[in-house]
């Protein structure tokens, strides 16, 4: 059961709309270490798209939030390994801080391939 007052995922018209998932392990404690982070807070996305059967194969959007906009190579050799060519449109924002001390956050839109 969620426990904040919104949907990790939700499906309308075809589309997914992914939440952001955080760079936390399964118990929620933030992950250390920066290519850790980005494997961790994808991992947390495939699980939400998989919630609503979906996966990473659907997703035709991400932004990605971190708190260091320095990770942005190493997000960027993450991404040719998670999505396959032609690769999802992605935006990408450094914050002040994200939720639970993560350092990274994904959110993506889906679509339902037929």
């Amino acid at each position: 059961m969620n426990a904040h007052p919104y949907s990790p995922a939700f499906v309308a018209g075809g589309f997914g709309f992914i939440s952001g998932a955080l760079s936390v392990d399964e118990s929620g404690t933030a992950v250390p270490g920066r290519s850790e982070a980005l494997v961790a807070a994808a991992a947390r996305l495939s699980e939400r798209l998989e919630s609503v059967g979906m996966s990473l194969a659907d997703v035709i959007k991400t932004t990605y939030f971190v708190t260091d906009v320095t990770l942005r190579d190493e997000a960027n050799m993450h991404y040719e390994v998670l999505f396959e060519s032609p690769r999802p449109a992605r935006s990408f924002v450094e914050v002040a801080a994200l939720p639970y001390g993560a350092t990274v956050e994904i959110e993506a839109i889906a679509h339902r391939r037929k």
